[in-house]
């Protein structure tokens, strides 16, 4: 159930066609006002909040009771045909013509800027794919050259399970990490030098699966619910001592972003597109990872965006610097796929769970998602304004991502940011 392109609301800063939440968007999260104790659950709108609360106490938001309901759980886990009903409901207080909705601004509104954002559920399991072919292959070529992707890349969606305790949501502060790493002639212990970023997108489960019955690819989308960005961030020297035989251990858990507001499968619906077509001679998925409408909807048309602000550029004003920007569109596996080998083996997956979609990159260097592939471990330092140089991330630098969809003839949907600033080692 799209909202009409042409709707506009009597928030004016949702009209303003740059910005990520325009009444077409309508995405959710958990708010907490400053020097308050106002908690609750709010829909963005331009720059305001629509709280969920104010809204229903007043009698303009029918339904839904939200004073004690300071997590987005029992909503995801109604699925998402509720979802999409009270995003048509709120699209209606929303629209320009609802003046009675718009005298009560000042009760049901509050300033994005006045606000600090929690996370939207508790992460009950987290788990990181690698679905970004180009990501897969860049890594690859230095490990591998004669053989960059290994014989299960092209049949599986590969994955880890990563630390729910550890996921942060944006703006939150990143510590350093220790760990181990390879030396001669023995491996030392301190704090990682390499450590890294990784532009993701997380989709977050809603409606479960009961453990043993697995989710056919045909109803895989029925049990996502919304998508936000996921920063992983990485300790790369500890990665590449501690990674075989059994993956990512330390090197990963220490620490991951969210963004704050999650945008329902709802508002995503104009910007559905096929499934990346694979090269010639690649395999075609195994039939239950094959649908009819996986192959024509199953990706989305995000772009993503990474930018990098350090301590040196703040402290003189200066604007943050892109390193990347890639399409979402080329992922290799999309979600349902995804999601639909998770749980061939019977894994139940629970409402608040996160997937993400591992880096996403292209082929070209302003398309790689994270500096182990921009940098080439390193090697190959890039410049900051001023003359810093980084090979991996310093001190008091700031990863900011950006992720947004758009297209001709259509509102630009936006996930947000996800901010970090690495503080130094313990």
């Amino acid at each position: 159930m799209s909202i009409d392109q042409k709707l506009e609301s009597w928030v004016a800063s949702a009209n303003d066609p740059t910005t990520d939440f325009p009444i077409q968007n309508l995405p959710v999260g958990v708010f907490h006002v400053r020097g308050s104790d106002r908690l609750g659950v709010g829909v963005a709108i331009g720059d305001k909040i629509l709280s969920l609360h104010d809204a229903s106490e007043l009698g303009i938001l029918q339904g839904w009771r939200w004073r004690d309901v300071p997590t987005l759980a029992p909503l995801m886990m109604e699925g998402n045909a509720t979802a999409a009903s009270l995003r048509q409901q709120i699209a209606g207080i929303l629209e320009r013509s609802n003046t009675s909705a718009a005298a009560h601004a000042s009760r049901i509104l509050v300033a994005q800027s006045d606000v600090i954002m929690r996370m939207p559920t508790d992460i009950r399991g987290y788990t990181d794919f690698y679905a970004s072919v180009n990501h897969a292959f860049n890594v690859g070529s230095m490990l591998r050259p004669e053989n960059p992707l290994l014989p299960n890349y092209k049949y599986i969606p590969v994955g880890y399970h990563g630390r729910t305790s550890s996921i942060v949501v944006s703006g939150t502060d990143i510590r350093r990490p220790w760990g181990q790493q390879k030396g001669e002639p023995e491996p030392s212990v301190g704090p990682s030098q390499w450590v890294d970023y990784e532009v993701e997108v997380g989709a977050l489960v809603g409606r479960d699966n009961a453990l043993g019955e697995p989710v056919r690819i045909e109803q895989a989308e029925e049990h996502i619910w919304g998508f936000c960005l996921l920063n992983d961030w990485s300790a790369r020297d500890v990665q590449a001592w501690e990674g075989q035989p059994l993956g990512p251990f330390l090197s990963k858990n220490f620490s991951s972003s969210i963004s704050p507001w999650v945008v329902t499968m709802d508002a995503l619906e104009p910007f559905r597109v096929p499934m990346a077509k694979r090269p010639v001679g690649d395999p075609s998925p195994l039939p239950y990872l094959t649908s009819d409408r996986n192959a024509s909807r199953g990706g989305i048309d995000f772009t993503l965006e990474v930018w990098i602000r350090s301590a040196a550029m703040r402290a003189r004003n200066v604007e943050a610097m892109r390193l990347s920007r890639a399409s979402f569109s080329e992922m290799y596996w999309t979600f349902a796929q995804m999601l639909t080998h998770h749980t061939m083996n019977g894994c139940n997956l629970q409402t608040g769970d996160l997937l993400g979609s591992g880096t996403v990159s292209g082929k070209r260097r302003e398309e790689m998602g994270c500096l182990l592939e921009r940098t080439r471990r390193g090697a190959e330092p890039f410049e900051l304004p001023g003359g810093e140089k980084r090979g991996f991330l310093e001190d008091g630098d700031e990863v900011i991502l950006r992720g947004y969809a758009e297209r001709d003839g259509m509102r630009r949907i936006g996930l947000g940011e996800c901010r970090g600033v690495l503080t130094p080692a313990i």
